[in-house]
C-alpha cells in the first residue's frame, strides 16, 4: 500500500509513522521547507493529567505508552517520563486537587497529593511557598522544536519514506490522489490531509465549513536556569481548563478565588516545562475571537514571570526567546479530533486542540485502524 500524508507536523508525521510501521510506501507533503506551526510551538508534554475522563484519558494513556516505545526507538525525541507536580496555596486549591485524587481513574493516571516538603523531594527547584502539590506520574514530555525532525531521520531510514518539502496541495485529485502547487499528481492506496490549523483553501473546497476552530496561544523560553526542573510544573489555574478537575471544589474555587485579572483577561495558566538544554518552556494564553492580534501583549508574559518565580522563589532567567502559535481545535471540545473521509479513499484529520502533542500517536493509531492499513 502507498499513503499520500500532507502535513509534516506532529499529526500528520506520525499518520506516516504508523503508515511505515505497517510496511506500507509514505509520500510525505508539506508546504513548508518543514513543519512550522503548533507542532513545534508548544511545551512538548505528553499531559495525562488534566484529561477528560474516558475516551480522551484513553487516548491520552495509549499516546503516552507509544511516545515511550518511539522514543527509545529514536533518542532525538527527547523522551522523559518526567511526571508534573501541580502547587497549591490554600484550602480551595487544596480542595480541587482532593477531589481529583477522589476520581475512579486516579491510578490511571498516577495521581499523588504531596506535602510541600515531599513536592520539593521530587523537585528541589520549587523553593517558593505553596501548601502542597497534586503530582501525576504519567505526564512526560519531548522536545517539540525538533521531534518531528528525528522522527522524519528515522523514517527516512526505512527506505519507505519519501518527504516532499515546499509544496502546497492545491486539489484533490479523483481517488487517492493529490496535486500540488508544482502541477505534480501524488497518488496512491490513501490519502491523508493533517493540515493543522490551515483550514480554508484546499480543505475548504473538500470538507465545506468543518466543526473546528482556531486559537491563538503565546509562549516564552528562558536561558538555562542553571539546575534541573525534575518534573513539569502547572498553577491552580490549569484546574480551571482542564476538564479532570471539574467538580464541586472546582466551582467553590472559581467563586470564592477570583483568577487574577490578567490570567482572567488572557485565559491563561501555567505551565512549565525544562528542556534538554536547561532552558525553561513557559506559557500560555488562549485566544478565540477573530481576527487574532499580530502582535504579542507583554502583561501576560509578566504574569507568567511572577508566578513562576514565586514557585521556585528565585529570579527567572533571563528570557531568550517569545512568540505567538495558532492550533485548531473541535468546537466541540469533548472530542479528540476531527476525522472526515472528504472523498473515496481520502480522509482529513484535525482539530486536537492543545492535545495535539500529547495524543498524535494515538490519533493516527486509530486512523490507521480505521482505515485498515
Amino acid at each position: 500500500m502507498k499513503v499520500i500524508v500532507v502535513g509534516a507536523g506532529v499529526v500528520g508525521t506520525m499518520h506516516a509513522w504508523h503508515a511505515v510501521e505497517r510496511g506500507h510506501e509514505v509520500v510525505h507533503i508539506e508546504r513548508e521547507a518543514e513543519a512550522r506551526g503548533a507542532s513545534l510551538r508548544n511545551f512538548g508534554q505528553i499531559w495525562v493529567s488534566g484529561r477528560a475522563g474516558g475516551e480522551e484519558l484513553d487516548t491520552a494513556l495509549r499516546a503516552r505508552d507509544l511516545w515511550e516505545g518511539i522514543g527509545a526507538r529514536v533518542p532525538g525525541l527527547g523522551f522523559r517520563a518526567i511526571g508534573s507536580l501541580t502547587p497549591v496555596r490554600n484550602a480551595l486549591e487544596l480542595a480541587v486537587a482532593e477531589a481529583a485524587l477522589a476520581r475512579p481513574d486516579a491510578a490511571a493516571r498516577g495521581y499523588e497529593l504531596l506535602t510541600a516538603d515531599e513536592a520539593r523531594a521530587v523537585n528541589p527547584a520549587l523553593r517558593g511557598e505553596f501548601e502542597a502539590a497534586l503530582r501525576c506520574e504519567r505526564d512526560a514530555a519531548v522536545e517539540p522544536r525538533t521531534a518531528q525532525l528525528a522522527l522524519r531521520e528515522a523514517l527516512l531510514a526505512t527506505g519507505k519514506y519519501t518527504f516532499l518539502p515546499d509544496r502546497e496541495v492545491r486539489d484533490v485529485v479523483g481517488e487517492h490522489a493529490v496535486r500540488d502547487d508544482r502541477g505534480e499528481v501524488h497518488s496512491g492506496d490513501a490519502v491523508v490531509l493533517c493540515t493543522g490549523a490551515w483550514l480554508s483553501g484546499l480543505v475548504r473546497e473538500v470538507a465545506g465549513e468543518v466543526p473546528v476552530r482556531r486559537v491563538r496561544l503565546q509562549m516564552m523560553q528562558t536561558d538555562p536556569l542553571g539546575e534541573p526542573l525534575t518534573t513539569s510544573v502547572a498553577d491552580a489555574d490549569s484546574f480551571r481548563y482542564y476538564p479532570a478537575y471539574a467538580s464541586d471544589a472546582l466551582d467553590a474555587l472559581d467563586a470564592g478565588q477570583a483568577q487574577d485579572p490578567t490570567a482572567a483577561a488572557h485565559r491563561m495558566q501555567l505551565l512549565m516545562v525544562q528542556r534538554l538544554d536547561g532552558g525553561l518552556t513557559i506559557g500560555d494564553t488562549h485566544e478565540y475571537e477573530h481576527p487574532f492580534a499580530f502582535d504579542t501583549l507583554e502583561d501576560p508574559y509578566e504574569h507568567l514571570t511572577r508566578v513562576v518565580e514565586s514557585f521556585l522563589g528565585r529570579p527567572l532567567p533571563k528570557i531568550r526567546r517569545r512568540w505567538a502559535g495558532v492550533y485548531a481545535q473541535c468546537v466541540d471540545t469533548t472530542r479528540v479530533v476531527h476525522r472526515q473521509r472528504v472523498r473515496d479513499g481520502v480522509w482529513l484529520v484535525t482539530g486536537p486542540g492543545g492535545r495535539g502533542m500529547t495524543c498524535s500517536p494515538a490519533i493516527a493509531e486509530t486512523t490507521a485502524n480505521e482505515l485498515g492499513w
